[in-house]
């Protein structure tokens, strides 16, 4: 269900109640004192001591300009007010001067100001019902003191209870998360032929929550918004083609921290819709309100297959939806799905345009490192690991100077006319070698175009001869080299579908020279 955010709105923050305890002595909330007479009562202000706290409230009067009566009056304090008052003074040794200045909130409005400052204080224990209404004694209010300080303190430790109890669970979902991606690991489904397109939008919330639940840290949206490359290049094509967006209504799926959705307002977009199921959706709030954009943004809690937004049509969709190999993570699914749902006739998808490319790579210390390695661990044969390691695709940076081949283009993705059914596809592929050598693995990685309408189009690859990015490049390594010579090329065939059991991950199989290897990207 969507939940919609009104960025006007704060969390509030709770303070830990202090310990009230002072020992055991109760002398000062003794209610059958005689008011504090017959004790040396200290000055609020200075060391002098009077006999009864009348004569001390007295001598702050007249020597130190400060009426107790009247600040009484000024801020309505009751009987607790009172208290802390008194406390504040004593423990902050602030001035009387300014005490006459002071404004909402209240200094000394805080919890730990109850606790006594002077053991046996006799301004603590002087009768304030019948300072402040004339002498009509009301004993009842201190002999109610104690007990009803006892009670805020048994709700701050039920709220503490409580605070366990949610940390408890949280941490059983964690563990249970863990099991089933064990599970997943243990039971991956490498077999081909069965279709999952559509899959994402059937996922229901226990079984998408992991993905939305890792983009609710802070550290994942720090590591792509450093991504220069991604994140300038998003902000020079809007920036740059301001026109595209003048007066436009923008949807910003999976909008993150919002950057995108701000890039777009200051475009001169008239409103933006950012929809992010996730919880750093909260922090947006904050991060758009601080930045004065919550009359052109709002916010939208929930999955863009399972909302409604406030308008029937919008003019633009935008979207940093990449994952690794570019479609891991099955991003584009929901672009998708928002593009036929909401997109207007006429509207436009950004980026527009995508393809994905591979290279060959001669990397022999890299294939000791991850294969040959097992061969023989500290005199013991390990080789059986290699079924292990072998399946698993590598998201690392590729060394340029690895690369035998030209790239080859296996798949051209239009993000303005594709279906979900497109983004399992087969390919050929051909690549041409440019050195003697023994291809160790293949690499792909992947080029995003904003172009539809711009008059200054914007582009950028992840490839390993262009600036890294945070995508890096998705490695799969041969069992056993190939020699491969200049001037020929390495053919073979790609195929790439969803895994059936977990649709945000990647099965993709790879023939070369015959050989047929099942790869997993999750």
């Amino acid at each position: 269900m969507a939940q919609y955010i009104d960025p006007s709105l704060d969390g509030g923050d709770f303070e830990d109640f202090p310990d009230l305890s002072d020992g055991d002595d109760d002398g000062a909330w003794d209610d059958e004192d005689d008011g504090g007479a017959g004790v040396e009562v200290r000055c609020l202000f200075c060391d002098r001591t009077q006999p009864s706290p009348e004569e001390t409230f007295t001598h702050c009067r007249a020597q130190h300009h400060f009426d107790i009566h009247q600040i009484i009056s000024q801020h309505g304090l009751d009987f607790y007010g009172y208290i802390k008052l008194i406390n504040y003074i004593r423990s902050t040794s602030c001035s009387a001067e300014s005490l006459s200045n002071v404004t909402d909130p209240k200094p000394w409005d805080k919890e730990e100001f109850f606790k006594p400052v002077i053991p046996d204080d006799g301004l603590l224990q002087y009768d304030f019902e019948d300072m402040d209404h004339g002498g009509e004694k009301s004993s009842d209010s201190n002999r109610n003191a104690e007990p009803l300080l006892n009670d805020r303190l048994k709700q701050a430790e039920i709220r503490a209870q409580e605070a366990e109890a949610t940390l408890a669970n949280a941490l059983q979902e964690l563990h249970r998360m863990r099991q089933l991606a064990q599970d997943f690991v243990m039971n991956a489904d490498v077999r081909c032929g069965s279709s999952s397109a559509g899959a994402i939008a059937d996922l229901d919330e226990n079984e998408d929550g992991a993905y939305f639940g890792s983009y609710g840290h802070f550290g994942i949206h720090e590591e792509m918004l450093k991504d220069a490359v991604r994140t300038e290049s998003y902000r020079n094509f809007m920036y740059q083609n301001s026109d595209l967006f003048k007066d436009k209504v923008v949807l910003d799926v999976g909008c993150g921290t919002g950057i995108l959705s701000m890039f777009a307002a200051r475009a001169g977009a008239k409103k933006v819709y950012a929809v992010d199921q996730s919880e750093i959706v909260y922090q947006a709030m904050d991060i758009i309100r601080l930045n004065k954009l919550e009359d052109r943004i709002s916010l939208i809690k929930g999955r863009i297959e399972e909302i409604d937004l406030p308008e029937e049509k919008v003019d633009i969709i935008i979207s940093e939806w990449m994952g690794y190999f570019l479609l891991f993570e099955s991003m584009l699914d929901s672009v998708i799905y928002a593009k036929d749902k909401y997109l207007s006739a006429g509207g436009a998808v950004y980026p527009d345009r995508c393809n994905i490319s591979m290279v060959a790579l001669c990397d022999p210390e890299k294939h000791t490192g991850k294969l040959t390695f097992w061969d023989d661990v500290y005199g013991f044969n390990m080789s059986c690991m290699k079924k292990a390691v072998l399946p698993e695709a590598i998201v690392e940076f590729v060394n340029p100077d690895t690369i035998i081949s030209e790239p080859f283009i296996i798949k051209d993705i239009n993000c303005l006319t594709a279906a979900v059914k497109d983004l399992d596809f087969c390919s050929d592929f051909s690549l041409p070698i440019t050195r003697d050598g023994a291809c160790t693995a293949v690499a792909g990685y992947f080029d995003m175009f904003f172009e539809k309408d711009c008059h200054t189009p914007v582009s950028f690859s992840t490839g390993p001869t262009c600036v890294r990015t945070h995508w890096k490049q998705t490695v799969f390594l041969l069992e056993k080299p190939l020699a491969v010579s200049a001037g020929k090329t390495l053919d073979g065939k790609i195929t790439v579908r969803k895994n059936r059991k977990d649709p945000r991950s990647l099965i993709i199989t790879l023939s070369v020279n015959g050989i047929t290897q099942t790869y997993m990207l999750q």
